[in-house]
C-alpha cells in the first residue's frame, strides 16, 4: 500500500461495479477500500482515513443518504454520490445531507476521474478569508464557517456555505454559471450540470425565499445567479 496515495472508500453493493471502479482507481494511484454496506461505513472510516467517499445511494443495512448525513456530523470528508437517479430529488436530497458531488450511473472513468479531482482540490481550498460578510441580517462568518440570519444559526453544508460566500461575495452581480463552475469546482460548466442550480433553490428553501417571486436568490435566465443586497434588509429599515 502506498501510504502517500489519497485514500479513497469506496461504498457500492454491486460487486461487479465496485471491482472495477476499485481497480481503475487503484491505476491512477489512489488506494481504495471497498464497502458494500452502509451500516458498516462508519467503522471502515475508523480504521482507514479516507481523503474522499464514493457513495452509492441505494445500499444494503443504511442507504446512502443517511450514511452522508451521518459522516457530515463526524468530519468534512469529500463526499461524492453514486445514483442511478438523474432526478432532481436527488440532487436536493444528497446535497442538503452534505454531499458535494455526484455521479449518474452508468460510470464513465474519465467523468468520475475528473469529479474526484474537484472534490480533492475544492477540499484543499479554503474559502478566501477576510473580514465577515454581512448584507442586513445576512452575517457569514468565514472563519468560523458560521451563518446568522435574523440572529438565528443556520447549518449549511460545505457545498452550500461556499455558494452562499461567493454569492454574497458578489452582491449585486449577475455571476454565470462558467464562473461558478471554475471558482467552486475547479471545472467549466459543461452545459448541463444542474447542482448549482439545485443549491440554489435549497437556499431559497432555507431562507424563505418564495421560488415563485424570489428576491433574495434571483436566477436571471440565459445568464446566471444574482445575490440580492437590499433583500436580506430588516423591511422596517427599508420602509423607514
Amino acid at each position: 500500500m502506498n501510504d502517500e496515495a489519497q485514500r479513497i472508500l469506496l461504498v457500492e453493493d454491486d460487486l461487479t461495479l465496485g471491482d472495477w471502479v476499485s481497480e481503475y482507481l487503484t491505476e491512477q494511484g489512489f488506494t481504495v477500500m471497498h464497502c458494500t454496506r452502509g451500516d458498516e461505513v462508519l467503522a471502515c472510516l475508523e480504521t482507514f482515513s479516507a481523503d474522499l467517499v464514493l457513495l452509492d445511494v441505494m445500499l444494503p443495512g443504511l442507504n446512502g443518504i443517511e450514511v452522508c448525513r451521518q459522516i457530515r456530523q463526524k468530519m468534512p470528508t469529500p463526499i461524492i454520490m453514486l445514483t442511478a437517479r438523474a432526478d432532481e430529488f436527488d440532487e436536493v436530497i444528497g446535497l442538503e445531507a452534505g454531499a458535494n458531488d455526484y455521479v449518474i450511473k452508468p460510470v464513465r472513468p474519465r467523468a468520475l476521474l475528473a469529479r474526484i479531482s474537484g472534490a480533492l482540490k475544492q477540499s484543499t481550498v479554503t474559502v478566501e478569508a477576510s473580514s465577515d460578510i454581512q448584507h442586513g441580517e445576512l452575517v457569514i462568518n468565514i472563519e468560523a464557517n458560521r451563518v446568522t440570519y435574523q440572529g438565528k444559526e443556520i447549518e449549511l453544508s460545505t457545498s452550500l456555505f461556499a455558494f452562499l460566500c461567493f454569492l454574497a461575495r458578489h452582491a449585486g452581480e449577475v455571476v454565470d454559471r462558467d464562473t461558478v463552475f471554475k471558482a467552486l469546482k475547479n471545472r467549466e460548466y459543461d452545459g448541463q450540470d444542474r447542482r448549482f442550480d439545485v443549491m440554489l433553490s435549497t437556499l431559497r428553501k432555507i431562507f424563505n425565499d418564495d421560488p415563485q417571486k424570489p428576491q433574495k436568490f434571483k436566477t436571471v435566465w440565459g445568464k446566471g445567479y444574482l445575490f440580492v443586497a437590499d433583500a436580506w434588509c430588516d423591511k422596517k429599515e427599508q420602509s423607514s
